[in-house]
């Protein structure tokens, strides 16, 4: 409902410079992915995933009123602070529960179905932010407000309705010792992919720079809002549908072409000139993200060692928040000191050199019943 209109907050009603966009996404996602490690590890030790899904949805929802009532950026990098912090706490946790309770040969249908649903909330609420500034024209505040009631309730049916068996947990001294970041005790395909998607995060800056974009082509904060429904609507269609099809064909394909398409989606941004554009752009970047999202997780769960599955998805997930940083800063640099289409073009062209070296590397899974 309010993340595709927090950079149009910022720079429109806060007024803050593009390049603070960069920096507050940048910090937000890279400060907050250490836990992203430690919230798997801890996962592991205790046998219990969902105490850290409620913590981080609960963070999640704190965040949106303290945007509400910001009045300088500042504020608003704390807010999206806290929220990636609960990224970080529920995100590895949520998708070993998730493979935990799902036979290896679906788990690109239960990945997909899991984003599905949680796209499906990202069609939805853009509409309902939509009809709010129809009737409330300019009231952002108002709308980050307004997101907090079903944020809330998100935590509430997690709480009640999701169950989880318990387990033993660990004596203190059977504990493992806490994970160190290192990449030695993956394997070497696991190794090797997240090397790629290193590179590949590197120009996938935050999705703010999109929105930038559009506004730069002629688009308000309300038609915005519709932007980011559409491409949502792809992926809230499909995401079910790949995810399924990964688990017959298997997923390098498929991440491969969502590499591929990501760098044409890019390309065309860096290219495009007229509103009409823009909506065709984003119904391609709602099929990068269908191709991508899902059956990557799915993939990551492959290649880990099932033993250490919640501390290994959790270093997907740190690797790929430290690498936002420079992503968004080099973006922001490129936007404002080189060209608006300069960071476009250097995203295109990382993302199509991901696609060849993945098109490349041997990736063998580590869970033998995958």
């Amino acid at each position: 409902m309010v993340y595709p209109i927090t950079p149009i907050f910022l720079t429109t009603i806060l007024g803050a410079p593009v390049w603070i966009v960069g920096l507050i996404e940048g910090i937000a996602e890279s400060t907050a992915s250490l836990l992203k490690l430690y919230s798997g590890w801890l996962s592991d030790q205790v046998g219990q995933r969902k105490p850290f899904a409620i913590a981080g949805y609960g963070l999640a929802a704190l965040s949106k009123p303290l945007i509400g009532v910001a009045v300088v950026w500042g504020q608003v990098l704390v807010a999206r602070f806290l929220d990636r912090v609960g990224k970080g706490l529920r995100a590895a946790p949520r998708d070993a529960l998730i493979a935990d309770h799902c036979p290896a040969n679906q788990r690109g249908r239960a990945f997909g179905f899991h984003r599905s649903m949680d796209t499906l909330g990202s069609l939805l609420g853009p509409l309902v932010g939509f009809g709010f500034l129809l009737l409330f024209p300019g009231q952002f505040r108002g709308l980050y407000l307004l997101a907090f009631a079903p944020a809330l309730v998100s935590v509430l049916v997690l709480l009640l309705r999701v169950q989880e068996p318990r387990k033993d947990r660990l004596e203190r001294g059977a504990w493992r010792s806490l994970p160190q970041f290192s990449l030695h005790n993956l394997s070497s395909s696991y190794r090797n992919y997240l090397l790629i998607t290193l590179l590949f995060g590197l120009g996938n800056s935050s999705d703010a720079f999109l929105l930038l974009r559009a506004q730069d082509v002629g688009f308000d904060g309300s038609q915005v809002l519709l932007l980011y429904a559409v491409f949502n609507l792809i992926e809230a269609m499909l995401a079910r549908i790949v995810g399924q099809f990964s688990d017959r064909v298997g997923r390098r394909p498929l991440l491969i072409a969502g590499y591929l398409v990501f760098s044409l989606v890019y390309l065309g941004f860096a290219l495009v000139q007229t509103p009409g554009l823009i909506w065709l752009l984003f119904l391609g970047y709602g099929m990068y993200e269908t191709l991508i999202h899902g059956v990557q997780k799915a993939l990551v769960v492959d290649l880990v060692h099932p033993e250490r599955r919640g501390a290994e998805i959790g270093t997907f997930y740190m690797l790929s928040g430290f690498v936002a940083l420079p992503a968004s800063l080099l973006a922001g640099f490129l936007y404002t000191r080189v060209a608006v289409v300069a960071p476009f073009l250097l995203s295109a062209a990382l993302a199509a050199l991901a696609a060849l070296i993945l098109s490349t590397v041997h990736l063998s899974t580590q869970d033998p019943s995958a």
